[in-house]
């Protein structure tokens, strides 16, 4: 039963890089460099994402990989290198046939394709669930009060949460609140998603509904996603494609099958190694 479940879960993702093949990437890192002050954290990196397509980054500790997703969501800068979002160039604009940096009107209008679920949540403590999740789409997409209203709902009924409108923040779990911060990214209907660790911050017993959500998400397959973890088995049942990041570059990348069972540099092996004994030992 498990060797069929393995399978068929193969050949489903064999199906959807197949779609892949012939469409032209949602998001595209092109020689990405960063630094920070004299620490280069970002060194060259070139990357696809897909329309449809979930990518997870895996790698140690200060690799970058939160770095990439800051850059995408326009919270940094690249020092060097260009990003195309949706066809567009994201921080630069063409101006008389030269590459300029973007003006604030043009990145306003792209970070609109683009949400991002961060670590900690960052509700508004003195609004409740319902204008948490309601206050940008009326703000920012200029929606009425019922229509950001009926999208909400649907959102929060999508993480769980229907019955919490009135809620406030303090009086939610630490789940309940990732849960309310991936409906109120949701209710923006970006074409990429951006989770950066988004469990990191939780309580042991609380990682896995927060994933369950993440994963069913997922299994609708609209959205390009961008999972930066450290959970191993959650980037293996959900990813498309994995990313090893180490020291600010990509090290390697495939399919976690490939990732998992038949890793190619010492780098990653010695991360996985790690893990592999961390799990040995909580048994």
């Amino acid at each position: 039963m498990q060797l069929e479940k393995q399978t068929e879960e193969l050949d489903a993702r064999e199906d959807r890089n197949e779609r892949f093949a012939d469409v032209q990437p949602i998001v595209k890192y092109n020689n990405i460099t960063k630094s920070f002050g004299e620490l280069e954290v970002i060194k060259g990196v070139d990357l696809e994402l897909y329309p449809g397509e979930k990518i997870a980054m895996i790698g140690p500790s200060g690799s970058g990989k939160t770095t990439l997703g800051r850059l995408l969501m326009t919270l940094e800068e690249p020092t060097g290198g260009t990003i195309e979002l949706d066809g567009e160039l994201l921080w630069h604009m063409e101006v008389k046939g030269k590459l300029v940096r973007a003006d604030e009107k043009h990145l306003h209008r792209m970070r609109g394709k683009v949400g991002m679920i961060f670590q900690h949540f960052n509700l508004f403590p003195h609004m409740n669930v319902l204008r948490n999740v309601t206050m940008a789409p009326r703000t920012v997409l200029g929606l009425s009060r019922e229509e950001a209203h009926d999208r909400a709902i649907t959102m929060l009924r999508k993480v769980g949460l229907e019955e919490k409108l009135e809620v406030y923040p303090s009086q939610l779990s630490g789940g309940q609140k990732q849960r309310v911060a991936i409906a109120r990214a949701l209710v923006m209907q970006p074409k990429v998603m951006i989770f950066d660790e988004v469990t990191s911050a939780l309580d042991p017993e609380l990682v896995g509904e927060v994933l369950e959500v993440i994963k069913e998400i997922a299994r609708e397959g609209e959205m390009a996603m961008l999972l930066i973890t450290h959970e191993m088995e959650f980037a293996r049942d959900v990813a498309d494609r994995i990313i090893f990041g180490a020291e600010g570059r990509i090290v390697e990348q495939g399919t976690p099958e490939q990732i998992f069972e038949n890793s190619q540099s010492e780098r990653l092996q010695s991360f996985l190694g790690r893990f592999a004994g961390a799990a040995s030992q909580s048994l």
